[in-house]
């Protein structure tokens, strides 16, 4: 793994540091590569439950690596398929982790550094942080963050931010559900790191994993398909050794420890 990411592991939460500070951590091929690297890598730790993604220096990404940019233009359709394809595995490492993901956003995340932002489960940001899917403004089309976006917003929010490239306050942005806390700058890193221990021994590693992999689930079925889904879900829910773990607790009303 390159220097461009930092990881740490404490206790039970997972920590990537995007180190790319003089490109403001722009999505350079070694980047996206080592984090997709260390989330598999995350996601199959049994010990780990919540993994935090954040930035050494304000800028929380910028998106796509100007530099690499001036080299696609040559590209053949082919290759550019291929490099689209590594940021697609990224994206999906994270949307589809079994695991609490948390983006801490101190500064501007933009383009795909936007997309990389929102697909957590949960958005920190602090008043500074800025977002926006600029694509459109340098006639590029954020094509994977689309679909993952249409999950958490979609129709006609999605359209105005994907077609105007508009950038958005941290208070906007809360407004619309792209982020989900707003805490001070000098506050926001204990206040992450609480939330992330507060989750791991509160809630349930089996469950968090059944319930989102049913949030990726469901918005693509109609109403029957997904009552049918649920009846399963939840019937397969109560055999758990986690439910099991959580029933006995409650009924002899003892503390969960999770």
């Amino acid at each position: 793994m390159s220097s461009l990411l930092i990881t740490e592991i404490q206790e039970r939460v997972a920590y990537l540091i995007l180190n790319y500070t003089e490109k403001r951590n722009a999505l350079c091929p070694a980047l996206v590569e080592d984090m997709t690297a260390a989330i598999l890598d995350f996601n199959t730790q049994q010990d780990i439950k919540v993994i935090v993604i954040k930035s050494a220096g304000k800028p929380f990404c910028a998106g796509a690596d100007l530099h690499y940019l001036t080299q696609m233009r040559n590209f053949t359709i082919e290759e550019n398929e291929k490099d689209s394809s590594l940021l697609r595995h990224l994206f999906d490492a994270i949307y589809l982790s079994p695991k609490l993901v948390i983006s801490q956003v101190e500064g501007p995340a933009l383009a795909g550094g936007c997309g990389l932002a929102t697909l957590a489960d949960l958005c920190i940001a602090t008043p500074e942080a800025s977002f926006g899917y600029t694509e459109v403004k340098i006639g590029f089309v954020p094509a994977l963050v689309m679909v993952y976006l249409c999950e958490k917003v979609g129709g006609a929010v999605m359209a105005d931010l994907l077609l105007t490239g508009r950038i958005l306050s941290a208070d906007e942005a809360l407004k619309l559900h792209l982020v989900q806390r707003i805490v001070d700058t000098d506050l926001i890193a204990e206040y992450v790191n609480n939330l992330a221990v507060e989750l791991c021994e509160n809630t349930s590693s089996q469950a968090v994993s059944s319930i989102k992999t049913m949030l990726r689930a469901i918005p693509i079925m109609n109403r029957i398909e997904a009552l049918d889904y649920a009846v399963k879900q939840n019937a397969k829910a109560r055999g758990t050794k986690d439910c099991k773990k959580g029933m006995d607790a409650f009924l002899n009303k003892q503390k969960i420890k999770w």
